[in-house]
């Protein structure tokens, strides 16, 4: 007679046995770290839905066009004057520049230029400051609204400043008294300083503070316990 085989123990009892195989705890499926911390961590990077992100640019678009309000306001209170002198010739009103080599004018145009600027530079830090993440949609939405910004600063300026009818300005004034010439861009390019000025500083600030993207070769966070009882470094 043979003696009778012993059964082999049942599946519980070798996984428990694994378990317990010297004090080691059971290493994860292949592919659970993608479902456990690690997707935790991901998804703490991962940022709101493109909806949320539309909406975000949209206000802030209509915020930073509205500050164009006080860059007009601005432009028409710091730009140099152009003086202007009417006279009359043959029954008809001329009017001409009192200084024909005064730089006034080129002054107006570089007064925007220098306070578009500004403005670019201020409105890019708040916006990054107030959203840090970033994204196109937003980037979008400050470009946007410096270039409509800049349009707005422009007609308040010229609405604010002089009138736009010289003769009938230098008729009210009277003949040979100075008056000062309605406010103008002779550069239309001024109007892309806001917009260029916001989207550098806005990409340099995300570049050099914005919140970098998980590295993907390390599947867990630091300091937290492998499936083998070690750590990442």
């Amino acid at each position: 007679m043979t003696a009778p085989l012993t059964p082999p123990p049942p599946p519980h009892e070798n996984s428990s046995a694994h378990a317990s195989y010297r004090g080691r705890p059971v290493p994860p499926p292949v592919g659970a770290h993608a479902t456990g911390a690690g997707d935790d961590r991901l998804g703490e990077q991962d940022g709101p839905g493109m909806k949320t992100e539309v909406r975000e640019a949209a206000v802030t678009m209509v915020a930073v066009a509205l500050s164009g309000v006080l860059l007009g306001v601005l432009w028409w209170w710091l730009a140099p004057r152009v003086p202007l002198v009417g006279d009359v010739v043959d029954d008809s009103w001329v009017v001409y520049l009192k200084d024909s080599e005064g730089e006034q004018s080129v002054g107006v145009d570089g007064t925007f230029t220098l306070l578009a600027l500004g403005f670019g530079a201020l409105t890019a830090l708040a916006v990054f400051a107030a959203r840090r993440r970033g994204g196109v949609p937003l980037v979008v939405g400050v470009c946007a609204g410096a270039l409509l910004g800049s349009l707005l600063a422009w007609r308040v300026g010229v609405w604010l400043g002089p009138a736009q009818d010289v003769i009938a300005h230098a008729r009210e004034v009277g003949e040979g008294v100075t008056f000062s010439a309605p406010l103008k861009l002779g550069t239309k390019g001024a109007l892309l300083a806001w917009p260029v000025a916001a989207l550098v500083v806005h990409l340099g600030l995300t570049g050099l503070f914005g919140p970098r993207d998980p590295d993907p070769y390390q599947p867990y966070p630091p300091h937290q316990q492998g499936p083998y009882g070690g750590t990442s470094v």
